[in-house]
Formats: structure tokens, sequence, C-alpha cells
């Protein structure tokens, strides 16, 4: 039998690379974007002596009113029991969607929580041009305004305490947190300034937020003694390769930061949430599943942020959509 000509092998290649690519694009936008998962972390960032504090960190849902398993995902973290929830943004992706965000989150409306916004909070999502996520990461497109001055009323009614460009002192089971936000860095709203001062030195925990984990906000949190910064914005990378992880991270952190407890500089820990959702004009996610974070906050032995983080996972539901 004659061999196959060098054309009809390379038609064979590229007929099988079509056929992955699709697969894998099925995978992503289908299976994979509705795989939602609550991991779990310890971080020993708490003064000596202090007793042990749930947070929940939920950051970028970028809800739409359709998406009703998602909402029916979110409504189900109060049964974590968290102690604080922490919303570091990008709650919405449409302009009708501030009721699906409030009713997804029900009962954690309930518990004490704090917040800031991030972009797709101002503003819709717009199509972009996917190559400026690695070419011009710094470009910015906006879409339409988004009804944000709503969803601060319905978050704060219930509560939650708005963090942008303020500081506040508060107790949380039977803990005394001292908190700083900044507006989005992201769309370089952020006015360190506003904020800036060491942090307090009788606070169980310090703790800074911010949408975006620019590194110039991180330096200066860091910089005041805050012992734990948390911020989301990059999605985990949203799609990740095997045994490489994030191509880009939307912003300048670094790849290795992109999700997850890391450390920046001596003292301070930085958590990055992967996101809940995406944007509807990139509903793909791939070896990067949207999640929620359960962590559990631990006196440091040393008082500041040296020992080392544990990281685990669970599922208690997965939904799909």
């Amino acid at each position: 039998m004659p061999d196959a000509s060098p054309g009809s092998i390379l038609k064979t290649t590229a007929v099988a690379s079509l056929g992955t690519l699709a697969a894998g694009i099925g995978y992503a936008s289908l299976i994979e974007r509705n795989a939602f998962v609550v991991r779990e972390a310890t971080m020993p960032v708490l003064t000596p002596g202090s007793s042990p504090l749930k947070v929940l960190h939920i950051s970028d849902i970028h809800m739409r009113p359709s998406q009703r398993r998602k909402q029916a995902w979110v409504r189900e973290l109060a049964g974590w029991e968290p102690d604080l929830v922490v919303n570091t943004g990008d709650n919405l992706a449409h302009p009708k969607a501030v009721p699906a965000v409030v009713q997804a989150l029900g009962d954690l409306l309930a518990l004490p929580g704090v917040f800031v916004f991030g972009s797709n909070d101002y503003f819709a999502p717009k199509l972009k041009n996917p190559a400026n996520y690695v070419t011009n990461p710094s470009r910015r497109i906006h879409g339409e305004p988004l009804p944000w001055q709503d969803l601060r009323a319905a978050f704060t009614e219930r509560g939650w305490l708005d963090m942008t460009h303020t500081r506040r002192e508060f107790e949380v089971a039977g803990l005394h947190v001292a908190a700083a936000g900044v507006d989005d860095p992201h769309l370089s709203r952020d006015r360190y300034a506003t904020v800036a001062g060491p942090a307090s030195q009788t606070a169980n925990l310090t703790l800074g937020l911010a949408h975006s984990p620019e590194p110039r906000v991180l330096d200066e949190f860091a910089a005041d003694g805050y012992q734990l910064v948390m911020a989301g914005h990059t999605h985990g990378g949203q799609l990740c390769l095997p045994f490489y992880g994030a191509v880009v991270t939307n912003c300048e952190l670094d790849r290795s930061r992109v999700k997850g407890p890391s450390r920046w500089g001596a003292h301070t820990q930085l958590h990055v949430s992967a996101g809940i959702g995406t944007s509807p004009f990139a509903p793909l996610r791939f070896c990067c599943r949207p999640e929620a974070t359960l962590l559990t906050l631990v006196a440091a032995p040393t008082g500041g942020s040296d020992a080392e983080t544990h990281v685990g996972q669970s599922y208690p539901t997965v939904s799909a959509r």
C-alpha cells in the first residue's frame, strides 16, 4: 500500500487540530465555565492569640439576569456560614442585573460584609480584540454605564460596608478588624492618599481591599503594614495552560500570583480570587474553574505573615448552565 502523500498528512493533521480546538472550546464554554467550586485556604495573618475568622471571598460575578443556575449556586454560599463576606467587585454584566445579584447573594447580605467595586460595576462589558490582553493590556474600552449606585444602595441598606476610599474599624466574631479600600485601580480610579497611613496596631486583622491587584497599590498597603490584601479582577487567568498556568493576568501582577494566596513583601499576604463569572463576550474558562474562596484566618505565630499558607479545595455543588 503506498505511503500517504505529504499533502494528505497535512490535511489530516489540520482536521485533527481543528477538531481538538472545537472540543476544547466546547469544554471551556459549556462545562468548565459552569463548574463552580468553593476553595478553602488557611492563612496565618491574625495577631497572636486571635481566634480563627472565616472569610468568604467573592469576586467577578459578572451577573446577567438570565443566569439562573449561577444565581442558585451563589445563593448556596451562605451555607458555608462565614463570619465575614468580602466582595471585591465586578458584580454586574448587564444594566438590569442588580436584582439578580441581590437575590443571589441572599442570606450573605445579612452577614457582616465589606466591598469595593470594579470596572464592570461602573461600565458594561464590551466586545474587545482578544489580542489586546497580550499586546496592549493597558487599553481601556468602556461599555454603557451600569447602575452601580443602585447596587451600592442595596448592599449598604443591608449592612455591608462600602470601603471605597475609606478606612473603617469594626468587630466581627469577637475580633477587631481595621479595613481600608480603594476604587478600581484597573480604571486608575484609586486614590490611595485618601486612606494612607499606618494600619491600626490594636486590630486583630488589618485588611486592604482593591478590585485589581495592581502592584503599585499592593506596595502602598504593604508599606502601611496591612496584614492581608484581597483583590479579584484577574479571573485567575481564565484561559490557562496545563503545566504553565495563566497566560495573562490582565494587570501588572505577575502570573505566579494570578489567583489564591501569596506573599507580598515581608509581612503582607495577598489573596486574589479567580472569580465566579466571565464577560459575556468571552464566556470561556480552561484549567481555571470559577470559584469563591472560604479563607480561615488564623493567628500568625510571630504576629506577621511568615508562616506557610495551606490551600485545599472542596466541591459542595457543581452547577451547569
